[in-house]
């Protein structure tokens, strides 16, 4: 007689790298015949993977948790499990402040926390699944994580805190994930970790991110490989070859330079000087012809004055990056940032934020002008009502600009 399992509700909050994290929890679950549904009142335990990067993302977790208990407190749900990046920072605290949970555990806790959510359930954690993903995108893209953690020292991140310092997975690992993701009919490969150019740096003391693009360039059925997060101090050059060279290797890639002034740079802690950004950037726009560049920026931090800022502007205007996105700073506990006075009103770090995504606005309106009269291959993510919605080689999803087709202007 088939035991009748409880129905879950797994719901992810952060980054793409979190969306992985929960995929691997979601195959062991359905491997165990557990039923996974969207709608909450179907639910009869719930996982929270949670986010703790800035302000906001651990408020929306810590809202998100709050919900559940308030839903299991009335009897709606028996189970609330909380993983992820807030639960590994602030275990503690949520223990003491939040204890209707019924188990928290940390990002770093993997395989644990598999073991630990998948035991109150009452059921196994399969060792032959390592590596299985229970796919969350649409079937035709996919993330594929190539590390853990991070050692870079910027001094307003708290990722080393959440995720412990870098550690690579193995070339062969990657493989075998991609060339699962493959099979599965995946199009596209997005390549993410904390520093995806650091990658084998903690193996052999070489920096060997081509070696991985590579690799997953070879695997059949593998259209578009696409790298973000890559960190401009100490860049691998020989990575500028590879992407120009490999035809399945999108002429793109994600650096975020966060800011640009010397007096900025330095006080983050970014290792890095203007002039060296500077001519990394020109030199992968020379290099690399057609490169989509996308960047993310921080504006409001402690030691940015009126004239660093404007020196950004300037510098925005002035390079003209293809893709952009722009943060506010946020005081992190427990990072050298949170030692220094956050001068900045958050009224006028929202206004230095849109002042530089207005300048980007005007940018993006005319690289799209001039991009009319152009083929492109589009790789179509969606339908909605008579219009396809896709994206070319410059766009990574969720984050950059669409392709609309069958649409009247």
């Amino acid at each position: 007689m088939k035991v009748k399992k409880d129905k879950v509700k797994l719901i992810t909050l952060g980054c793409s790298k979190n969306l992985v994290d929960s995929e691997f929890i979601l195959a062991q679950l359905k491997s165990n015949d557990i039923e996974i549904v969207e709608d909450e009142d179907l639910a009869e335990n719930v996982i929270i993977n949670t986010c703790g990067f800035i302000e906001e993302a651990k408020q929306e977790s810590i809202n998100t948790i709050l919900k559940a208990v308030s839903r299991k407190n009335s009897g709606k749900l028996k189970g609330v499990y909380v993983a992820g990046c807030l639960s590994d920072r602030y275990k503690s605290d949520l223990e003491k402040d939040i204890p209707e949970v019924d188990m928290y555990f940390g990002a770093t806790d993997k395989p644990q926390t598999l073991i630990g959510i998948l035991n109150e359930l009452g059921v196994d954690y399969k060792k032959n699944l390592v590596g299985e993903r229970s796919q969350t995108t649409p079937k035709h893209f996919s993330y594929l994580k190539i590390s853990e953690g991070c050692d870079n020292p910027c001094s307003f991140c708290a990722i080393p805190i959440m995720r412990g310092m870098h550690k690579s997975k193995p070339l062969q690992d990657i493989v075998t994930e991609a060339q699962k993701l493959a099979s599965k009919g995946v199009k596209e490969l997005i390549i993410i970790g904390q520093d995806t150019t650091y990658w084998g740096f903690d193996i052999d003391r070489r920096r060997r991110i081509s070696e991985v693009l590579k690799a997953v360039s070879e695997i059949n059925g593998i259209e578009w490989i696409r790298l973000m997060y890559a960190y401009p101090s100490r860049f691998p050059e020989d990575l500028i070859g590879t992407i120009r060279d490999l035809n399945n290797v999108c002429n793109y890639i994600d650096i975020p330079i966060q800011h640009i002034s010397d007096n900025v740079l330095k006080s983050m802690r970014r290792g890095i000087t203007k002039s060296n950004l500077v001519g990394l950037l020109e030199k992968l726009r020379r290099d690399i012809p057609g490169l989509a560049l996308r960047t993310t920026l921080i504006t409001g931090y402690p030691d940015e004055t009126e004239k660093d800022f404007d020196e950004l502007v300037d510098f925005v205007k002035e390079f003209r990056f293809d893709r952009l996105g722009v943060f506010t700073y946020s005081h992190e506990d427990d990072t050298f940032a949170a030692t220094l006075p956050d001068r900045i009103p958050r009224k006028e770090k929202l206004s230095r934020q849109k002042q530089l995504l207005d300048v980007q606005k005007e940018i993006s309106h005319a690289n799209n002008m001039n991009m009319i009269g152009k083929n492109l291959k589009i790789l179509i993510d969606r339908k909605e009502n008579d219009q396809y919605v896709g994206r070319s080689y410059l766009d990574a999803p969720e984050i950059d600009q669409e392709v609309l087709w069958g649409v009247k202007i």
